[in-house]
């Protein structure tokens, strides 16, 4: 049975109303805007009944606390009143009424324009149903066809639209291509099956990486793209670039393939490197190249060389002058420390030098472990990783290489020196942090490996 709510002062109109109706609709009856606006609080209806004239809140002030209400907005209202002249008869359609019914009452004739406005706003639901469902099939329709069916990621297509759609706005962000290492392997030595899986693999760890306004694509085969929405700092960039590279490590060894299947990312920024999407891939291609022309299983932010090439090509030095400008870079002190992108090659050398010679060379990782009794405290342990910098700065020679791999991890690269005195200066390092920091939230742990040529 359809429901009205009856608003009118005059407890003999409701009294009339409740009954020409109540036949045929349940009829909630109340004497005020003020009690109207309580019930639609809680409640609903299929259409108001509203008087004009009313003391304290009359009914075109009602009626527009009702349309204020986000689930009263399409409730259908006659309005009541004594008048029927034209100007009363405008306003109650510019108020947004439907109809209206003039006092006093005519069973037939009230009886009569509630059950047509009721039908027509029948009518007008179901339009409206049918109109949501064909738009929510079209934009089903559109959303398949902008989507990798394999990984559920965009294709190329849309993400070439969505993303010169946010530069053209402005928008900073960064671009990342992504490619998969020796993929083929995975095909030809475990199947496509197992290939299909991998893919999705990254598709999902890209997913846990990025934010949910980002765009993620797969172009095709093994190449990823994603642009990250107002991502600006490096030192943020380059942690999402490693967390992509070591969660897929991680999760192919469970697979155990051993295939040497990695990851190489190629970075460009917007604006510094395209305003529009063709110029920043192009640039992030370039980078993309760069990596997998030196080692691979890394990423590199674009630079263009060119331009800087030109510009120290306008003056000839002579090799005194080049000397002392690189000896500049080096301020001295303890351990060499470097960004992860540049000690990634410094470590491919030292690798290549210690093939050649022979020579001993080990790697520490020193890890930021919170304490079981602790809660995890980002602020703590960035703490103590500064101060675990500043331990291992002082503690090692000037030869020596570190590295903050990530929020929570350094590397260290310890040149001519065996795992004994590998272990000795990471107890040095250890001994000097636990001066420095003594909040005790969190320890360090480390691991020692040889590096093999």
């Amino acid at each position: 049975m359809k429901s009205i709510l009856v608003i009118d002062d005059d407890k003999v109109n409701l009294a009339t109303a409740r009954m020409v109706l109540r036949d045929e609709y349940k009829v909630i009856p109340v004497t005020s805007g003020a009690q109207a606006l309580i019930f639609l609080e809680k409640n609903d209806c299929d259409i108001i009944l509203l008087d004009i004239n009313m003391p304290e809140m009359n009914g075109f002030e009602t009626l527009r606390k009702i349309r204020e209400m986000q689930h009263c907005q399409h409730i259908p209202v006659i309005f009541l009143t004594a008048d029927n002249d034209a100007e009363t008869e405008t306003r109650c359609f510019k108020e947004g009424a439907i109809d209206f019914i003039v006092k006093p009452f005519v069973s037939e004739v009230m009886r009569s324009r509630i059950g047509r406005v009721l039908e027509l706003e029948e009518l007008r639901r179901g339009l409206a149903d049918r109109l949501e469902q064909k738009t929510r099939e079209a934009s089903d329709m559109k959303s398949k066809s902008c989507q990798d069916a394999l990984t559920g990621l965009w294709n190329r297509t849309y993400t070439e639209e969505a993303v010169n759609g946010l530069l053209s706005q402005g928008a900073p962000g960064v671009l990342l291509m992504i490619d998969m290492d020796n993929f083929k392997v995975i095909n030809d030595s475990y199947g496509h099956i197992a290939g299909d899986r991998t893919l999705r693999m990254l598709a999902d760890i890209l997913r846990s990486v990025f934010n949910e306004g980002d765009i993620l694509c797969r172009i095709g085969g093994d190449e990823f793209m994603v642009f990250a929405r107002d991502i600006t700092e490096r030192s943020e960039i380059s942690n999402r670039a490693s967390r992509i590279i070591s969660e897929l490590t991680n999760k192919l060894e469970k697979c155990d393939f051993k295939t040497n299947t990695s990851v190489s990312i190629g970075i460009a920024k917007a604006p510094e490197n395209g305003t529009e999407f063709l110029k920043l891939y192009n640039s992030a291609d370039k980078a993309l190249y760069y990596v997998k022309q030196n080692g691979k299983n890394s990423y590199h932010f674009f630079s263009d060389k060119l331009q800087t090439e030109n510009s120290r090509g306008e003056k000839n030095v002579d090799l005194g002058y080049l000397q002392d400008l690189m000896n500049r870079t080096d301020n001295g002190g303890g351990a060499y420390s470097l960004d992860f992108e540049s000690f990634h090659h410094v470590y491919n050398f030292i690798r290549r030098f210690v093939e050649r010679s022979r020579r001993d060379v080990q790697t520490l990782l020193f890890t930021v472990v919170e304490n079981d009794s602790q809660e995890p405290d980002v602020a703590e342990t960035e703490l103590a990783l500064e101060l675990l910098e500043k331990a291992i700065y002082t503690s090692l020679r000037r030869s020596d290489v570190s590295t903050r791999y990530s929020s929570k991890q350094l590397i260290v690269i310890l040149m001519d020196a065996n795992g004994e005195n590998g272990d000795m200066v990471a107890g040095r390092i250890l001994e000097s942090f636990n001066k420095l920091y003594t909040n005790g939230k969190v320890q360090i742990e480390y691991g020692i490996a040889r590096m093999d040529g």
